[in-house]
């Protein structure tokens, strides 16, 4: 039977409403989605495992605690997040978690709900990345030194220089207040939260940095998810009768917050006279990039059950949401879907950003192709990305160029948010365990599942994902994963395909060493081939990633040049770039280029 036809079942069963034939067309458009892809495998490059899991040896033994009770209160399947950054520039990424804690007023139900391995105390967790000879891996746990208390319940994290001393500063939203943590420089942080006027007490979800007014100081965005509290926690049953999680639809959205830098240490709540409060949403992940190429920072938000955002910034401190006028607020079916994670990235190469987002089982995946002026095509079923995610529950969304071809790949971290049947009777505390995805990008329109292992020993062995965050932990131009856990354990994934292949490392720096978030850069192959990246920590699902770029060179031997749109849209062109390195290109020591009004 026709791809198409097996997906018209699907969608049959699930409008019937009947728990056993929705269970069968999802199994059997998830089988028609693995032989579609071993059916065409043949034009992707034969890759081995991907992905190493080597977080015993790494160091990192972080366990996150979701506060279960038994009680089914709807914060605890969400979260955690994590960060990658150079805390202590040392030239090597180090690894921030979130934690949780016993969530209510009530007692704990059941022995049975606890870990089997139990940090203590509980509370976010700082590991230093000391790497050994030859680019071990070796993390260790600086939480102590590092003054963080990390005691809230801990959701999404942001990265970025906020006060332009050099060092990058840490953002932590939480079920509950949320947190700035400003670096020290000597290894240690303090809270400035209060004097910084970015504390937010409502339940938050993801943040980002971004310079949205050109100033050169990095301003902040943070999103609102829904009005939960312990005193309208209601019960929620599924389709058997049993108990069972919430969804979002059963509480009110809240909305997200703009904060302007003003540039002394203080930031100011611009939302209202920017235009954000003008649209409500259960937003869960954003991404910030300039999606129109009118050198003006743009936002896009997605939001659980709602229509997504798509944040239009219009030069002069305001932005418009303009996102079903775009094409981009719901999917090509005019459905608003449970959208978690998003990544914006040049998936196409064509020149300018895509978008894809992670949603809820029964959903498809959605890949937006943008063209080129900010508006967008739902292309999900043409690239193959979305008869295979029908099965599963995204979250966590990584965009990286796993194989170093040169094309970016897309990982996907699944894990349910409803009590799955089979597992709550096989006794598991948590039935929310899901495989992750890894989809590789063949360069010709086609995104190939590499199932199971083939992906990473790790991705075979079903877990409840949420975050991931995608850096170079060893320095060796092969882009890794972090992942966490809902009530499990982190995962540290070393990229083995990647390695030993040709690439290109870039850091793109301010001349007081910030990283200029926003800004992009075309690397023109010697073969003729152009590649186009951002700078960029946010995206993913509550992560935040490694701000350097990496460019797989696959086949090429050489760079001819990199051209640099900075973020004030000033364009500089930099020569002489020895490949299988990083390089650090400063703001005003490259070649000028009179820059382009608009269009890239």
């Amino acid at each position: 039977m026709a791809l198409a036809g097996v997906l018209a079942m699907a969608l049959a069963g699930l409008a019937c409403g009947d728990q056993k034939s929705r269970e069968r067309s999802l199994m059997a458009t998830g089988q028609a989605a693995t032989n579609e892809t071993a059916a065409v495998r043949g034009k992707a490059r034969t890759i081995g495992e991907v992905f190493a899991d080597v977080t015993a040896q790494s160091g990192v033994d972080f366990y996150h605690f979701n506060g279960m009770s038994g009680a089914l209160y709807y914060v605890e399947s969400v979260g955690p997040g994590l960060a990658l950054f150079d805390f202590d520039h040392d030239g090597d990424l180090d690894l921030y978690f979130g934690q949780g804690h016993m969530l209510g007023p009530g007692k704990l139900l059941s022995d049975a709900l606890v870990p089997p391995v139990m940090p203590a105390p509980l509370r976010d967790r700082l590991y230093r990345n000391d790497l050994g000879p030859g680019g071990a891996l070796r993390f260790v746990d600086v939480t102590e030194a590092s003054g963080i208390s990390g005691d809230g319940y801990a959701m999404g994290m942001a990265t970025g220089d906020v006060d332009n001393d050099g060092w990058t500063d840490l953002y932590v939203s939480n079920f509950g207040n949320n947190r700035l943590w400003h670096n020290r420089g000597d290894g240690s942080f303090q809270d400035v939260t209060t004097a910084a006027g970015v504390d937010d007490s409502r339940w938050t979800a993801s943040a980002a940095f971004f310079d949205y007014d050109r100033d050169g100081w990095l301003d902040l965005f943070v999103t609102g998810y829904v009005a939960f509290r312990y005193e309208n926690h209601r019960p929620c049953r599924n389709a058997s009768g049993r108990p069972d999680y919430c969804g979002p639809e059963n509480y009110r959205c809240l909305t997200d917050r703009l904060f302007h830098n003003r540039g002394d240490g203080s930031f100011e709540d611009v939302s209202g006279t920017a235009g954000i409060l003008g649209a409500c949403g259960r937003g869960l992940g954003v991404v910030s990039a300039d999606f129109d190429a009118d050198v003006w920072v743009d936002l896009y938000v997605a939001n659980d059950q709602d229509r997504n955002h798509f944040w239009h910034n219009r030069g002069d401190g305001s932005f418009e949401n303009d996102a079903l006028i775009r094409g981009a607020a719901v999917s090509g079916e005019g459905r608003a879907e449970a959208s978690m994670g998003v990544v914006a990235g040049d998936l196409d190469e064509d020149g300018d950003p895509d978008l894809f987002l992670s949603h809820l089982r029964t959903e498809t995946n959605t890949a937006y192709r943008n063209d080129g002026s900010a508006f967008f095509e739902d292309v999900s079923n043409e690239w193959h990305l979305a008869a295979p995610s029908l099965p599963w529950t995204g979250f966590g969304v990584a965009l990286v160029d796993a194989d170093n071809d040169g094309w970016l790949d897309l990982g996907v971290m699944n894990g349910s948010v409803s009590i799955i049947e089979a597992q709550a009777r096989a006794g598991e505390p948590l039935p929310l365990r899901q495989p992750n995805q890894l989809f590789h990008n063949t360069g010709g329109g086609f995104f190939a599942l590499l199932e199971g292992v083939r992906a990473s020993s790790a991705f075979a062995t079903a877990e409840v994902s949420r975050g991931v965050a995608v850096g170079d932990l060893d320095n060796d131009g092969a882009q890794d994963l972090v992942i966490t856990n809902n009530n499990g354990r982190a995962r540290v994934l070393r990229n083995v395909a990647g390695a030993g292949r040709r690439f290109l490392g870039l850091r793109l720096l301010a001349p007081n060493g910030r990283d200029l978030l926003g800004a992009e850069v075309e690397v023109a192959l010697t073969s003729g081939q152009v590649r186009h990246r951002r700078v960029g920590t946010d995206g993913s699902f509550l992560s935040a990633g490694d701000p350097r770029i990496v460019v797989g060179l696959g086949a090429d031997d050489g760079v001819e040049r990199v051209l640099v749109r900075w973020p004030d849209g000033s364009e500089e062109v930099f020569t002489a770039l020895a490949i299988g390195r990083y390089h650090e290109l400063i703001e005003g020591w490259g070649v000028a280029r009179e820059p382009v009004a608009a269009g890239r």
